[in-house]
């Protein structure tokens, strides 16, 4: 049979595209990410978000001086449910001079969902061997976690570094045998992860507000736990304030502060030093990170009523 050739050629692209088609849909559906990490410059020094992963965690039952009515309310209000998949995220610091990394993950304690935050920081083109410093918010597990792996050091040209108020509390063995039964895992995980890096000689304790290198302080933020700290990294003017545990769930604590959650050791203390931090942080304008907000966890505050808007960062492909 002659056919015209634009008609010819019409049927094989048409038949193409059909088998296409069959190939596309016969594919198997992958469902995983791209390690994750993100970089933006704080004047002359680079800021890596790494990606450890998500957890599901349910607010209505965790979250505190507040109801689970409200809680679903401010949720759905940000097309969330519980539980919130919730991400974990680290962040390291490359000040030209030193690379520090601010909070490991949560290594093997959280399961398989998170545990992801050393494929993250080798996807990003750095090593575990070339971090000198690591700088710990608080000692709950996923945040220290990943400080170690079968028993041995993840990084091992690095100090550690945490307030001394955060080692006394869960590096002790005599606060694990007197801790309720529920509460002896986070001590486990502190011993298990600090211990190796006391061990040998490479745990550096500091207490309250402290420059820890240049360009990089420590700030007390008490209240989430006993040490618990703030990083703040500044350069040339501009300044990221890195929160650590200040904010779990932003969908409900930014528009309402005084939320708190379960996991505090002091939930007044807490709520007064978000707020605290949040007034700060809207008022000057300057960056935010925390290591629950969804990643990388990077934006800017707007005071908004009696609340707050975070306005996540622009996403840039070159810095």
């Amino acid at each position: 049979m002659n056919l015209h050739p634009n008609l010819r050629g019409s049927l094989v692209l048409a038949a193409c595209l059909l088998l296409s088609g069959f190939a596309q849909a016969s594919a198997p559906q992958l469902k995983t990410q791209a390690p994750g990490y993100y970089r933006v410059m704080v004047g002359d020094i680079e800021v890596t978000a790494l990606s450890d992963g998500t957890f599901p965690l349910p607010a209505d039952k965790l979250l505190t001086n507040t109801t689970p009515a409200k809680t679903e309310k401010a949720l759905g209000a940000a097309f969330l449910k519980n539980p919130v998949e919730t991400s974990v995220d680290g962040y390291l610091i490359n000040t030209g001079s030193k690379l520090v990394l601010v909070d490991t993950g949560a290594g093997g304690y959280f399961g398989p969902t998170l545990g992801n935050l050393l494929v993250s920081l080798k996807a990003s083109g750095y090593t575990p061997e070339q971090v000198d410093e690591v700088y710990i918010t608080h000692m709950h597990a996923d945040h220290i976690g990943g400080l170690v792996s079968g028993g041995k050091v993840v990084f091992p040209n690095a100090v550690v570094r945490a307030d001394q108020h955060e080692a006394d509390y869960w590096v002790s063995q005599a606060h694990m045998d007197t801790a309720p039964a529920e509460k002896k895992d986070f001590f486990k995980a502190a011993l298990e992860s600090i211990q190796p890096y006391m061990a040998a000689g490479r745990f550096k304790a500091f207490d309250g507000d402290t420059e820890l290198v240049p360009g990089v302080r420590a700030l007390a933020s008490r209240g989430h736990t006993p040490g618990h700290t703030t990083y703040v990294v500044e350069s040339k003017g501009q300044k990221l304030a890195l929160w650590g545990d200040l904010i779990h769930v932003g969908a409900v604590q930014f528009p309402s502060p005084a939320v708190t959650i379960g996991f505090d050791s002091d939930s007044k203390a807490a709520a007064a030093e978000r707020r605290k931090a949040m007034i700060d942080a809207a008022k000057q304008g300057y960056w935010i990170a925390a290591a629950h907000l969804p990643f990388p966890g990077i934006g800017h505050l707007r005071a908004s009523g009696t609340g707050y808007t975070f306005v996540p960062a622009n996403y840039s492909a070159l810095r």
